[in-house]
């Protein structure tokens, strides 16, 4: 059984991550740092590849390398068919999105607000080739997907809801399962881009509702970059056909015919890196041997530290918004642009992250942002180091 998170039980889990002896880190929506146990898992995978050969490597280590589906559908509360392994979070979100198929004049996609500029740039350039339309979601009075305005615009050309659970500019964390109830109801199909909630938030993708979920390994849960995690609902397998497939995902019959797979991995490429993968295994453990919920009360107390904090410092503006907030913490600092004040701050051996308008535009363009500084803490984050960023901050401004 996890047990909280204190102070000892985090500074042991610093002691095992190498990062945090050389950075002060507030970029984990970024990339988090990894422990030593997961460099190990990867390092001794590629050690097998130099003295056994990749194949014979791979062969051996298959059963570890499959425990990432394992952990991941306990992660998600899914089944592990129902979870296909990726190289990131875009590669699964526009794999899933391409294997619905042809588009049609008409065709309306619903987004929320904050939605990822990536996904939308899927979307766009099917939507333009296809004549389909794409119609951002009214936000309530907190910044969040109003689910009552989704609700009033849906009819029959509504093929797709999608949702950015947690926004990459920003603390707001979304309604999900308030919009799933939605898109239930009226059976059209619902994707979640839960590229920072994963490891960050517990997730039961049966109680959310959604038909696919993608996420990355690289944020919250401290993986390795380069791996990621696709979540598709079992009953709405059948209404995906991939854009791309291979030996893995469509193997041919004694006709020569493709024949798909009957789960996630349809949608999962044959040429992934097993060292990464082994990688990631090791991080969604480490995530589960602590507990979600343990992690999540953890990243709120410290978010909510960091904003009041930075709140208080003249000439720091703080830009999160919802009711309930994530550890992303948004900020910008009067006279300086975003871009300059992360440069800065790594100068002085503190990370943290910056985005522009392309990253959120409806988000950005709805409330006249052009770029917003990002710290973005971990379950690891001290109050040390929040001192640290705060110091920094004000040595900006003065």
């Amino acid at each position: 059984m996890p047990v909280p998170l204190t102070v000892a039980a985090v500074e042991a889990l610093r002691a095992q991550t190498p990062g945090v002896k050389h950075t002060t880190h507030f970029n984990h929506a970024g990339s988090s740092l990894p422990s030593e146990a997961t460099l190990e898992a990867m390092r001794a995978h590629l050690w097998r590849e130099a003295t056994s050969g990749p194949m014979e490597a791979g062969v051996a280590a298959r059963e570890q390398i499959e425990q990432a589906r394992t952990l991941a559908s306990r992660l998600l509360n899914a089944r592990p068919a129902e979870i296909a392994l990726t190289t990131g979070n875009s590669p699964a979100w526009g794999g899933a999105f391409a294997a619905l198929g042809t588009w049609r004049p008409g065709d309306r996609i619903l987004v929320a607000r904050h939605e990822w500029g990536g996904n939308l740039a899927t979307m766009r350039l099917t939507a333009q080739r296809a004549g389909a339309s794409i119609e951002a979601i009214p936000s309530d009075d907190s910044g969040a997907v109003d689910p009552q305005a989704l609700e009033a615009m849906l009819d029959e050309r509504v093929r797709l809801i999608a949702l950015t659970w947690m926004p990459a500019n920003g603390g707001l964390i979304n309604p999900a399962a308030a919009i799933g109830h939605v898109a239930r109801r009226h059976g059209i199909a619902y994707f979640i881009d839960a590229a920072q909630s994963a490891g960050q938030l517990p997730i039961d993708v049966t109680q959310v509702g959604c038909d696919v979920l993608t996420s990355v390994g690289r944020k919250a849960l401290r993986g390795p970059r380069g791996t990621g995690l696709l979540y598709v609902r079992q009953d709405f397998l059948p209404r995906l056909t991939p854009a791309f497939v291979d030996t893995y995902s469509a193997p041919l019959d004694t006709n020569g015919e493709p024949v798909l797979r009957d789960d996630a991995a349809r949608l999962e490429p044959s040429e992934l890196a097993p060292a990464l993968r082994c990688g990631l295994a090791n991080a969604l453990q480490e995530a589960l041997d602590i507990g979600l919920d343990n992690i999540r009360a953890r990243i709120d107390d410290i978010a909510q530290t960091l904003r009041t904090e930075l709140a208080q410092i003249d000439g720091v503006t703080v830009l999160d918004q919802g009711r309930e907030r994530s550890g992303l913490v948004s900020f910008n600092v009067a006279g300086q642009e975003a871009a300059a004040v992360q440069r800065t701050l790594a100068a002085q051996g503190v990370s943290i992250g910056s985005n522009g308008v392309a990253y959120t535009p409806f988000d950005m363009n709805a409330r006249g942002l052009d770029t917003i500084a990002r710290a973005s803490v971990s379950y690891l984050t001290t109050t040390a180091e929040i001192d640290t960023l705060l110091d920094r901050v004000r040595g900006l401004i003065r």
